[in-house]
């Protein structure tokens, strides 16, 4: 089968997975008694949030290929860079993985540069692609606002008062923020948290007004009518809410989408690589593990190792040139 998947860049990667038997038994080639002990994923954000839930799913499939328990290592801080230098850092063994984010290895990086302790392609082995991320626009429910046109209407009426929320500087969701700011020539103040799921609850409150997030954990509240999402940042509208306009069709140019997966440090060897991706992508296609996915607003799209690396440059470079193109700095941002 085949996991299509649209790169920030435009590029449509056509991400091939091979029969999970056949992949499986070319990847444990080598791979000896791995995994012979508990093996850590450290996840980039707290508890709670779409990411923690992509990683115990993948840990899930792991314990139940090898029998080894899989335990989380939360991480939050400094926009996902804090958990990904530690990925970086660790001892290439395979028992500790890394949860990896759009924020840690493509956005954070495009924005920041050399300000970050590590560099996403050479730092890292790239294991695989899990999961495809649609970030939205949310507001509070008590913003007299319905849709795109009328949120940059009103915040130009209140300029400087209203504020977004992100899970940190150089995230998907702020830089995201930030090009709304720019693109739509409003100003919105940028509050950053270490974590959605922190941001939530302000966010029902109405403490937060705006907030560039995915559909995790989110859902619920828009069905209970506390709080609104008025458009995604995909470049298209999404199967799984076509109802849902993109912020594109109001703000011609904006972009907003990302992915997580599964990485290691640096010199991992290739079959415990091979191993380890046979078996998410046999875990994550599952009929059952989908359905959850996509339960939750998230839609699973896995690849091989080499396409994980081909996605991560390609997204870069694209990364690079949205934050150029809407003039957005570390220097200029709030």
């Amino acid at each position: 089968m085949a996991i299509t998947v649209k790169a920030l860049s435009g590029i449509v990667l056509s991400i091939g997975v091979c029969s999970s038997t056949h992949v499986l038994a070319q990847g444990t080639q080598g791979a000896g008694a791995y995994p012979n002990k508990p093996i850590r994923i450290i996840v980039p954000y707290p508890p709670g949030a779409g990411t923690d839930f992509t990683a115990r799913e993948m840990g899930k499939g792991i314990n139940e290929a090898f029998g080894q328990p899989v335990v989380m290592d939360n991480r939050p801080g400094a926009g996902a860079t804090l958990g990904h230098t530690l990925m970086a850092k660790a001892t290439p063994d395979g028992y500790t993985l890394g949860l990896a984010t759009t924020g840690g290895l493509v956005s954070g990086p495009a924005l920041m540069g050399n300000r970050i302790a590590y560099d996403p392609l050479k730092d890292f082995t790239h294991i695989g692609l899990a999961t495809y991320v649609y970030y939205n626009v949310f507001v509070t429910a008590g913003l007299p606002v319905n849709n795109m046109k009328e949120l940059i209407a009103y915040a130009k009426t209140q300029p400087g008062k209203l504020n977004y929320s992100s899970p940190g500087v150089g995230t998907p969701n702020h830089i995201g923020g930030a090009q709304l700011v720019t693109l739509a020539g409003i100003n919105l103040l940028h509050v950053p948290y270490k974590g959605s799921s922190l941001a939530l609850a302000d966010l029902i409150a109405g403490t937060i007004h705006v907030s560039i997030t995915g559909f995790t954990g989110v859902l619920p509240h828009v069905k209970s009518g506390k709080i609104k999402v008025l458009a995604v940042g995909h470049n298209e509208r999404i199967k799984m809410m076509p109802e849902l306009p993109t912020v594109a069709e109001t703000v011609p140019g904006y972009y907003n989408t990302g992915w997580w997966g599964l990485v290691g440090p640096l010199g991992l060897p290739k079959p415990i690589v091979d191993k380890l991706n046979a078996t998410i992508v046999k875990h994550l296609n599952s009929p059952e593990v989908v359905q959850r996915f996509f339960a939750t607003g998230l839609e699973i799209a896995t690849s091989t190792p080499q396409g994980y690396t081909d996605l991560i440059r390609s997204d870069l470079n694209a990364w690079r040139k949205l934050i150029k193109e809407a003039k957005i700095s570390i220097e200029s941002l709030p």
